[in-house]
């Protein structure tokens, strides 16, 4: 559980106490290539944090899957409408290898904040954090082309390239798998 106080440690100041009052609302588990963190038309009642291998966020809809996420080593996965709302997903969160996640049981969790400030913050803390990539990706769809998107993700996530196939890439950029070939062949000529 060392990776996780690292990074509770990065996004807020959590005194020891409030790390041994945590201990309750987490799990560790080990989910195998293709196992499911969360299906579509389950509440999301976990943020996994995930401290080896990654998954991804995606939807079904006539028989295609449109990824909507990836999410690696020191990153919260989630559905975050569904945690907040209670609301069935939409989405479904799939390891793409093998993954060891903490999970974080958002009614232990809950329960804890109520005791002490500082675990509220960090809720609160790791919800802005993945909200603001949310929105990072939101704009980066919403005004860019293709071509530029590919850039941005070059840049800020070169993990992406590495790890995530061709496909799942095309689709997380909303493009064919051809159009992203040709996006590429241009860039090298």
């Amino acid at each position: 559980m060392e990776p996780l106080l690292r990074y509770i440690h990065s996004i807020t100041p959590f005194s020891e106490e409030s790390w041994i009052q945590l201990q309750p609302a987490l799990s560790k588990r080990i989910f195998k290539k293709k196992d499911f963190l969360l299906k579509e038309d389950q509440i999301c009642n976990s943020l996994f944090f995930i401290e080896n291998g990654y998954c991804r966020s995606y939807y079904e809809r006539d028989g295609l899957e449109k990824n909507t996420a990836f999410f690696f080593e020191n990153d919260i996965a989630t559905n975050l409408r569904s945690f907040g709302s209670g609301q069935k997903s939409e989405a479904s969160i799939i390891a793409c290898e093998p993954l060891v996640a903490i999970i974080l049981d958002k009614d232990k969790l809950f329960e804890a904040a109520k005791r002490l400030p500082e675990i509220e913050v960090l809720g609160r803390n790791c919800i802005r954090l993945f909200a603001s990539r949310q929105e990072e990706f939101s704009v980066l769809f919403n005004i860019y082309s293709a071509e530029e998107r590919l850039s941005y993700i070059e840049n800020k996530y070169p993990q992406l390239l590495q790890r995530v196939s061709q496909t799942q890439l095309a689709s997380f950029l909303g493009i064919a798998r051809e159009t992203l070939s040709r996006i590429r062949k241009r860039r090298i000529l």
